[in-house]
């Protein structure tokens, strides 16, 4: 279970760095972090505002906010795509 743990940290490490080094070669780190930020988690509460219609929901929790917030739009996309695929 540890192993389990520890895989999924450095899993998430990897791909917050590889978001920040993607931020920074841009040349606006700061403005790019905010934009991808902002559409990620407004992208988020769409998916939730339009639930009740489709079926298809998110959890808005600090998870789930965190992954919009880092990932931006493609990080709402894949967790869409894990809840389909998982259940």
């Amino acid at each position: 279970m540890i192993r389990f743990i520890v895989l999924w940290w450095g899993v998430a490490a990897a791909i917050t760095l590889a978001v920040l080094i993607a931020l920074f070669k841009s040349g606006k780190p700061l403005r790019g972090a905010l934009s991808s930020a902002a559409s990620g988690v407004l992208s988020l509460l769409a998916v939730d505002a339009v639930g009740m219609y489709t079926g298809v929901t998110l959890a808005l929790n600090p998870l789930t906010l965190g992954t919009g917030a880092v990932l931006g739009v493609p990080g709402v996309i894949a967790l869409l795509t894990l809840k389909a695929v998982l259940g």
